[in-house]
């Protein structure tokens, strides 16, 4: 075996814990499905970590650590069966090795479990499978918590964006003009419409108008 990274340190659960926590809580007040949001082949996908490790770190138990090796080799492997490509087939050794930056050799040594990887083999073959920094090497729990961390910002978004819808709504119903405005067309809407006008002059119709609109519902200042 070649050079490679040190052996692995002990790992702290506690930040997966309580990010399983938030995203459980966030997902409740959003009605979402707990078992989708918690799918075992998404997380897997998602973080690199086998379906049977994500499902025991879930339930809290620890699951024992592979060693860097091993952990690489479970991902590389995931990566090549769950990041083909556009007719479904794998990529083949020569083109990983291609798309890598590094000769076929090496690229089957690391496949094949010969060669212990450096860090700029990793980076390289993360870059390749268009996968974040670490996915190759990051401990089992550690990339399980930041799969969860993306799926808690994506609800945040989601979470976010529909309080802006209810918020327009009540403000539309109430008789809000903007408010009604920017609900049925959207800024990207206005200023798509804007753009079709035929002249300048009519676009800055459009403006004066809008100024004029914003004015007239500009609270009142005390």
């Amino acid at each position: 075996m070649t050079d490679g990274f040190p052996a692995p340190v002990a790992v702290a659960h506690a930040p997966l814990a309580a990010t399983v926590t938030r995203v459980a809580e966030l997902a409740g007040k959003m009605g979402r499905d707990l078992n989708q949001v918690f799918d075992l082949r998404r997380l897997s996908e998602a973080s690199g970590v086998p379906t049977d490790v994500v499902r025991t770190l879930l339930d809290g138990r620890p699951a024992g650590e592979p060693d860097l090796q091993t952990r690489f080799l479970q991902r590389l492997d995931l990566l090549r069966r769950t990041r083909v490509k556009s007719n479904g087939r794998r990529y083949t050794q020569q083109e990983i090795a291609d798309g890598a930056g590094m000769s076929r050799q090496q690229a089957g040594a690391l496949i094949n479990g010969d060669r212990r990887p450096t860090m700029e083999h990793c980076d390289a073959i993360q870059r390749f499978f268009g996968v974040h920094a670490g996915f190759l090497t990051a401990h089992d729990a550690d990339a399980l918590t930041d799969a969860l961390q993306r799926t808690e910002q994506q609800l945040l978004q989601d979470f976010a964006g529909r309080a802006r819808e209810t918020a327009q709504a009540a403000a539309a119903s109430a008789g809000d003009p903007l408010a009604r405005l920017l609900q049925n067309h959207g800024v990207r809407g206005i200023a798509w419409r804007a753009a079709q006008l035929p002249s300048d002059k009519h676009r800055d119709k459009v403006t004066e108008w809008l100024d004029m609109l914003l004015e007239s519902v500009k609270p009142n200042e005390s």
